[in-house]
This record gives C-alpha cells, structure tokens and sequence, in this order.
C-alpha cells in the first residue's frame, strides 16, 4: 500500500491524519525517558515510562510486526466558560475520543488484512515517538505533538500490523524561535533552557492526575480547573488554524466541557468515577476529585458553604486541607455573610 493509498483510506474511515513507518526501536526516545526517568521529572508518573523497554520497542508488539501506523484524530470544540460554580475541563477530556479512534484503527487493521493490534491511550506504546517517526506531526516545545493541519488539538493511537505499507516521510514543521508556551505555563514546568522538556512535578495537569498533597503555588495557579490543563495548547500558534475552522460549530451534544463543583463533592463516590470513567483518577479514587474541586472553590469556586464544611474534619488530611483553605477563600470573598459565597 502506498502512502497515497494510507491516506485515502485514512480519511474514508474519519481518521484526520495518517502515516506509516517500518517497526522499528525508538532508541531515542528510550535514551530521553531513561535520562529523565533518572532525573525525576515524570515525579510519580508510570504510564509508557514504566517499561521503556517495551513501549520504545513496537517490533516486540506484534509477532511478524512490519508496520507502525499512526493516526491522529482532532477533538477541538469551541465550548462555554465555566460558571463560578463550575470547574474547567481540557478538551480532550469533554467527551471518550480514544473510544472513537480505537474503533477506526481497529476498521482500518481489518481492511489491511492479516494480524494487527490496536493501542490507543496504552501504556505499551509511546505514541508520539510512533506519530513523529510516521509524518503525523513533530514534537513541540510543550512537548506535544503538533500536527500541520489540526495543531496539537489531537489524540494519538496506534495500529502495529504485519503488512507492509509505504513510509510516509516526516513533517519538515517545528516550532522555530516561538516560545510562547513556555512563557505561559505559570509553574515553568516547560523548561526554557530545554524546550520540548516538561517537568512533570511543576505540571498542573500532572498535579489533577495525582494522589496526595498538591503544593500551595500549583493550588493557587490551578485556578478553576478540576482536571488537566491546557494552556500550553491555548497560547499555541499551531492550534489557530483548526480553531478558527470550527469557531462556529456547535459543542457536541455528548460533550462534558466543565465540572459541577457541588456534584463533585456531593456526589456517591464509586458512581462518580464510574461516571468520568474516561477520567484518569488514580486508583479510582473519588477523593482525588474531591480534592480538586476543593481547591477549585478555594479559587473563587461557588458552591454551598455547607457542602465544604462537611470536609474541614475529614479523615483524609488532603481533604481537611484544601477545605479549610476554601472556607479561608469564602470567609475573605463575603466575610460578613452566611451560606453561599
């Protein structure tokens, strides 16, 4: 199959971008996840960087693996700003795009025929190393991968098969001189002196993923945001393009772009994860969800005073905390009023 045929074949079945490369070692990026690893900028992270020997090593994937095929699918929306008594989303998060793209990879395999396997948002492969080597896009300054047409407002899965395709030649694109994600991230988890490095442990979005304690500057740089972040994708000149495109789209019917603060700490918590199953909650935890939405009130978050008291002796330290710290905010915002903030 040619790459011409890949990409026909791609759009036929809704895939916005696709390339293919032999099944090869990502020696490199085996060499940076070690080097990093060593470094401690993944801080409790596992995913892909448990096991480089295996997600660097798509040939190990597939017995009579011969191609890597990667594919990239946009999940861009224009969606509301949150209420004061709402928490914000990232994009990627408001509604199961990888359920979506693990089914057309999966058709895609089918049509190429012979043995295949499907990994979408695995730990067993590094997607990125796969879609940069495959044309799909390049490794951005946040670490992300940029795409030409759909900025790096993508998800990523991965198609390893036996048959044999043409490889489709790497994006000539980059970032050039551009550092405007650096320059907004307000942790500096993007490292100015080493661009395309994240410092996990100064991530917010890393912070919403995590168990335990989150610092005092991260909870105050959190501001309304619940889970994820995408701020480094916002400031993106890459991303202006697709951004404009869909502008005046509707937001999916299906879509989740915020947070009620109040169901998140109301709410019974084994249905709650169960709910954001699409949601990374380590353990499947509510706590952690709870934690957040803590932290989101104590921001500026509008939600019943009551519903935050009932945490201010909670067993979980964690949770004491950042309710106490929310019930300092709401004091300070309404000090002479009762009830609501």
């Amino acid at each position: 199959m040619t790459a011409d045929d890949l990409r026909q074949l791609g759009e036929e079945l809704g895939l916005d971008v696709v390339g293919a490369a032999p099944a090869a070692p990502y020696e490199e990026t085996e060499r940076f996840i070690r080097e990093r690893r060593e470094r401690g900028l993944f801080g409790s992270m596992r995913f892909t960087m448990a096991q480089p020997e295996v997600s660097c090593h798509p040939e190990s994937l597939l017995e009579g693996a011969r191609t890597v095929v990667s594919a990239a699918l946009c999940y861009y929306a224009p969606g509301p700003v949150p209420a004061p008594g709402e928490g914000r989303l990232p994009r990627y998060a408001w509604r199961d795009h990888y359920a979506l793209l693990r089914e057309r990879l999966d058709t895609l395999g089918r049509r190429l025929g012979g043995a295949y396997r499907v990994l979408v948002d695995a730990n067993q492969h590094v997607d990125r190393a796969g879609a940069e080597r495959a044309g799909v896009g390049f490794i951005g300054k946040n670490t992300m991968l940029i795409t030409r047409t759909h900025g790096s407002w993508v998800v990523l899965g991965t198609l390893v098969t036996g048959a044999e395709l043409e490889p489709t030649p790497a994006l000539d694109a980059g970032c050039g001189s551009c550092t405007l994600c650096i320059d907004a991230c307000p942790t500096g988890a993007l490292r100015d002196a080493e661009p395309g490095v994240l410092d996990a442990t100064r991530c917010l979005s890393y912070w919403t993923q995590t168990a335990g304690e989150i610092p005092d500057d991260v909870m105050d740089a959190l501001e309304d945001r619940v889970y994820g972040c995408d701020i480094c994708q916002d400031v993106c000149p890459w991303n202006r393009g697709v951004e404009r495109r869909r502008a005046s789209d509707p937001t999916p019917e299906d879509a989740e772009p915020v947070a009620s603060l109040a169901h998140w700490l109301e709410a019974d918590g084994a249905r709650l994860v169960a709910d954001l199953e699409r949601l990374f909650v380590p353990r499947n935890d509510p706590r952690w969800l709870r934690r957040n939405a803590l932290v989101a009130v104590g921001n500026g978050g509008d939600v019943s005073r009551e519903l935050v008291v009932a945490y201010a002796d909670d067993p979980e330290p964690v949770l004491r905390r950042a309710a106490r710290r929310a019930l300092g905010s709401i004091a300070a915002r309404s000090p002479t009023r009762e009830g609501r903030a």
